[in-house]
């Protein structure tokens, strides 16, 4: 009878055990919400999220994801990119654009939320950064342009994760779905075109009573030293010849060009040689001393016809100058511009378009000269010359496969348009020059080409003035209206 009693004792024991054992493992998960009784963790989506973005989440967080606890998400839109926290993210950005022939700038608001508005009388539209491009103006926000600091200008789209678990389980799951690059200062090339600069005459007559060549870039050369890649077509070369009545500069003028922060000289002009070839051979030399590129003139045909390819920043642009104009090439061993043939132009177009570059195209035409007047006169705001068939051979430039073809003879600026896939400016105008007795010729157009990815996001027309002190300086945003205006209704 005692191992009897034994036996159940010990089974007794070993049931009270088991049955406390169990009530301890289920009563730990009951209160804890663990095990058996664990309660699966919950999304909560912001009702302003849009549908892309909820459906682009919901991807994410399916129902095979596994949570412990629950993850609120939220969205917020910024004007200024903010300091983002380990668990935010930006998500998109949004920038207003407008039609490219409009002269409009800016779209002032008071809230962000005012941009969201649906607003039928809006000549612009906010759209993704990636969709940007050259065929559409990108407007200012608050006078802040985006693609000056990438900081500001623009719709900043913001997501938030907030969650017990964030590091260990929700940050692994959307920090690689939420990597996303963006244009930035380090991965956009900035590259300013300007048109006519030909430092000589009353150019001349002033550095003689100022000393100082710094004294022509003083207004400007903040601004334009401020790009990646500055470009000038100069038409006067540096000659001990130089004087109040021909087209020479004084050899002290190179101050001027290196206070813009020139990078980029085009040689395409019709004077280079006016003061001879040695001046035209030593006026290269000191572009190649002072660390300046060429493109479309040369010591020699050859060399003249050599096309500038930049690789800059993950960008391939190439760039091609050609004279067709009234003189100034160079035919042989002799110094002089790269004269136009149909057969280089296509060939180097096609090889340049093969290798992925964007494609530049610049021309010295045949001007449109019809300037004398001492008031307004818009005949040269046309894309008309006295000899030949301008919009037509420009055109036919795209058509070649060029992405943009600008005419640097113009001492006027001229009327810009697009055409099929790429974008002409007909006429620069003049960025430093003595013809300040005409209102045209005191004006030039600063192409400003925001290249991103081997695409162009923009290219802004930055419009210039000088007067008889010869001080080149960016044009008031009231004239700009008034001046844009008048080239677009000018267009083909």
């Amino acid at each position: 009878m005692a191992k009897r009693g034994t036996a159940r004792n010990l089974i007794v024991g070993i049931i009270s055990f088991a049955l406390f054992f169990a009530a301890a493992f289920f009563g730990v998960q009951f209160f804890t919400k663990t095990g058996i009784f664990r309660i699966p963790g919950v999304v909560y989506y912001d009702e302003n999220l849009d549908e892309e973005e909820l459906a682009f989440l919901q991807g994410i967080f399916t129902e095979e994801v596994d949570l412990d606890k629950d993850v609120n998400i939220t969205v917020r839109n910024e004007l200024t990119l903010p300091e983002l926290e380990n668990n935010e993210f930006l998500y998109n950005i949004y920038v207003p654009v407008t039609d490219f022939y409009s002269s409009e700038t800016n779209v002032a608001i008071e809230r962000v939320d005012e941009l969201f508005t649906n607003c039928l009388e809006c000549a612009w539209k906010l759209i993704p950064v990636d969709e940007l491009s050259f065929n559409r103006k990108l407007l200012k926000i608050n006078d802040q342009y985006y693609l000056d600091d990438f900081k500001n200008g623009a719709v900043f789209r913001i997501i938030k994760f907030e969650s017990e678990l964030y590091e260990k389980k929700i940050e692994p799951l959307v920090k690689d779905a939420l990597a996303k690059n963006f244009p930035e200062k380090e991965t956009v090339l900035t590259f300013a075109q300007t048109g006519v600069t030909a430092l000589s005459r009353g150019m001349n007559a002033k550095l003689y009573k100022v000393g100082d060549a710094n004294y022509f870039a003083e207004l400007i050369k903040d601004y334009l030293s401020s790009f990646d890649l500055t470009h000038t077509s100069n038409e006067s070369s540096f000659s001990d010849w130089a004087g109040t009545r021909n087209i020479c500069s004084d050899k002290r003028f190179i101050d001027t060009l290196t206070a813009i922060g020139l990078d980029i000289v085009e040689l395409t002009g019709n004077h280079n040689q006016d003061c001879g070839d040695a001046s035209a051979l030593e006026t290269i030399d000191t572009y190649n001393e002072n660390g300046i590129r060429i493109v479309g003139g040369g010591k020699t045909a050859d060399e003249a016809a050599v096309p500038l390819v930049i690789d800059q920043k993950d960008n391939n642009i190439t760039m091609l100058a050609f004279n067709l104009s009234t003189g100034g090439a160079t035919y042989d061993a002799t110094p002089g511009a790269n004269q136009y043939y149909e057969e280089t132009a296509a060939a180097q177009i096609s090889e340049a378009k093969n290798r992925g570059d964007i494609v530049i195209v610049d021309i010295q035409y045949y001007e449109c000269n019809a300037y004398a007047t001492e008031v307004e006169y818009t005949y040269c705001d046309y894309a008309g010359s006295m000899a030949g068939d301008q919009i037509g051979f420009f055109r036919h430039l795209i058509d070649l496969g060029a992405d943009v073809v600008v005419g640097t003879s113009a001492h006027q600026p001229q009327t810009f348009e697009l055409y099929g896939n790429g974008a002409i400016y007909y006429g620069l105008g003049n960025l430093f020059f003595d013809q300040v007795w005409w209102p045209g010729t005191t004006r030039s157009l600063i192409l400003v080409h925001h290249v991103y990815q081997d695409r162009i996001l923009q290219t802004e027309i930055v419009p210039t003035v000088y007067g008889d002190e010869m001080q080149t300086r960016l044009m008031d945003e009231e004239t700009v209206k008034w001046f844009i205006n008048r080239l677009v209704s000018a267009r083909p």
